[in-house]
């Protein structure tokens, strides 16, 4: 990697960080979005598995306190469920694909709360949360609002959101890295060394984030989620389409 895309990457990587410690989401919509534009799309995602590792893992035991076990136990169900059936088909990703599910991602942030009644202090419910989110993380890396499907009728403050969040999304990345392995190491010990120069700087973003994330209300919290994702996904929709275009 030259050194002016691997500036630029650590860059990313810090910034990304420091929205997805705010929003529990969006940074990993953008550094995905950066990776694919780098590495083909199975070794993007697995690089972005392990940014996200860290930068998750990180959330999570900075909000440790606020972390609803039983509901991460629950959702891990199902996306252990979805990484099987993954690996049963063989799945191989797209980048046009995974751009055009991205892009469409935001759509559901504007959907009324009122036409879905999940809660994931329900099992039943909580597995199925796990399923389809867990999935999408490992189909084409992220799973952006969905799994905030589960969330929308508890009455968990955002503290609580971010941080059983953040586990289940250690759990999901740890399944991506492994799912596409292969793909990552076709990477070279140059790449491989920009990617772990990047760690601590996902560390340190996810940690200025969370001072952030205290001073910010849950009424700031929920209505810049809603805009930054929607601005982000409308992106890579269009990008996704001139690719299919192409």
């Amino acid at each position: 990697m030259a050194l002016p895309v691997g500036l630029l990457f650590l860059a990313v990587v810090f910034s990304t960080s420091v929205l997805s410690g705010v929003f529990g989401m969006a940074g990993g919509l953008i550094l995905l979005g950066f990776l694919l534009a780098w590495l083909p799309a199975a070794t993007a995602i697995a690089v972005h598995g392990v940014i996200q590792l860290t930068a998750n893992g990180s959330r999570a035991w900075l909000s440790r306190h606020f972390i609803e076990w039983r509901i991460v136990a629950m959702i891990a169900c199902g996306v252990l469920i979805a990484a099987g059936l993954l690996a049963l088909v063989r799945y191989s990703p797209s980048e046009t694909v995974v751009l055009i599910v991205l892009g469409l991602m935001p759509v559901m942030v504007w959907i009324p709360k009122r036409w879905f009644h999940f809660d994931v202090s329900r099992p039943g419910h909580a597995v199925l949360c796990g399923l389809v989110s867990g999935g999408l993380t490992i189909a084409v890396g992220v799973s952006g609002p969905t799994i905030d499907l589960g969330f929308i009728r508890t009455h968990l403050d955002r503290r609580t959101v971010v941080a059983t969040k953040a586990t289940i999304q250690v759990i999901a990345h740890s399944l991506k890295i492994l799912f596409y392995w292969q793909a990552a190491l076709a990477m070279d010990s140059g790449e491989w060394g920009w990617v772990a120069l990047a760690i601590p700087f996902a560390f340190v973003g996810t940690r200025t984030g969370n001072l952030v994330l205290s001073r910010l209300t849950d009424a700031g919290f929920r209505y810049w989620t809603r805009w930054i994702v929607t601005v982000v996904g409308a992106y890579y929709l269009i990008r996704g389409l001139m690719g299919l275009w192409a």
